[in-house]
């Protein structure tokens, strides 16, 4: 018997639905939410009740039977650091995404919204591979300040997924591969995968490696600490400063990559600066996370929105391509990633982790 599934994904502004039939989409829908909308509520575990009505309106609106769904997956938010897998939403984990504890962000929804949907029709909730999982290697913690390890933030789900679906093409097992993922969207992470574990990965979120569209990424220390203490900027706006207004975002007024490429393409050399920049730094990320697995990377898999430019991939490949074969997986493909990953449990795979 097939499993239908029902895939949660909140974002700032909108929240990404999906309905699966086994690994068959059976609808997928945007909901938008206006600034205006969320501004009345004071924090982000605030809205849950508002997205889960607007989902389960959209499903009355099309007549769909939501009693007919199997099991609910949300996207995992900031919970403590955990291994990588399939996990059971329990209390404890409602009780730490409500309280953010480790930060507000808007995946924190994904499980909430899941599990209250999934309660209701009395079927399991699960959330992927959230942004947390940690699998460093101890040396891979430190950072130079013991106040300040180095912490596992980054694209988990794309990235495993990226990576175990390469594993199936190349008909290998993941956890047999050393490869490189590079997740180019918003945010850029570069992990180093060795043997089904990223035992080192450069923080997406909170400042480390390359600059990315909307992140400053990592930046000389020294220059921070006196541009914070300068009395010109509240700790809030710097904190937009690393995350948000960081990085494209700061140069060129913009996060969309598509138009980095178009005006560098027609001659615009602030625009063309940026972009090598970027293509540089993302190059320098490959080529550390070589050097932590010691040269031994059998590929390097370039994913993510901004891997729809074939002229950037090509241009990272040219840079890169000595050090292992480079594969390119466009796109973030997190609805289906968050499926396969509830499938995996529900067909006896493997066992749900408890949280």
């Amino acid at each position: 018997m097939s499993i239908k599934s029902l895939i949660i994904n909140p974002g700032s502004t909108s929240t990404k639905i999906a309905v699966f039939d086994d690994e068959t989409l059976l609808l997928e829908e945007t909901l938008r939410h206006t600034t205006e909308e969320l501004s009345v509520f004071a924090s982000i575990a605030e809205q849950k009740s508002f997205r889960k009505d607007i989902i389960v309106k959209m499903f009355a609106d099309n007549d769909f039977d939501i009693h007919s769904l199997n099991m609910v997956v949300g996207r995992g938010g900031l919970l403590r650091p955990i291994e990588s897998g399939t996990y059971t939403i329990c209390d404890k984990m409602v009780a730490d995404l409500e309280n953010h504890e480790r930060g507000e962000h808007a995946s924190n929804l994904g499980g909430l919204i899941a599990k209250e949907i999934a309660d209701l029709l009395d079927i399991p909730a699960f959330i992927v591979d959230p942004v947390v999982v940690d699998e460093l290697i101890p040396e891979a913690r430190l950072s130079g300040i013991p106040e300040i390890p180095r912490v596992s933030i980054f694209h988990a789900l794309n990235q495993k997924a990226i990576a175990k679906r390469h594993a199936r093409e190349v008909g290998r097992a993941y956890n047999e591969l050393n490869v490189i993922v590079v997740h180019m969207g918003g945010g850029v992470s570069v992990g180093a995968h060795q043997k089904g574990r990223v035992v080192d990965v450069f923080n997406a979120l909170d400042g480390d490696g390359a600059f990315s569209p909307e992140r400053a990424g990592g930046i000389p220390s020294g220059a921070l600490v006196r541009m914070c203490y300068s009395g010109r900027y509240t700790e809030k706006e710097m904190l937009k400063k690393i995350t948000g207004g960081g990085g494209i975002n700061a140069y060129l007024g913009t996060n969309d990559f598509s138009e980095v490429d178009e005006k560098s393409a027609a001659g615009n050399s602030e625009w063309k600066l940026v972009r090598e920049a970027f293509i540089m730094q993302v190059s320098k990320d490959i080529g550390a996370m070589a050097c932590v697995l010691s040269g031994d990377v059998d590929f390097i898999l370039l994913t993510g929105g901004i891997a729809f430019s074939k002229k950037l991939t090509a241009e990272l490949t040219r840079r890169v391509g000595f050090i292992a074969p480079v594969l390119v997986y466009p796109g973030e493909g997190e609805l289906l990633a968050l499926a396969e990953g509830a499938l995996r449990v529900m067909r006896g795979e493997e066992e749900a982790r408890q949280y």
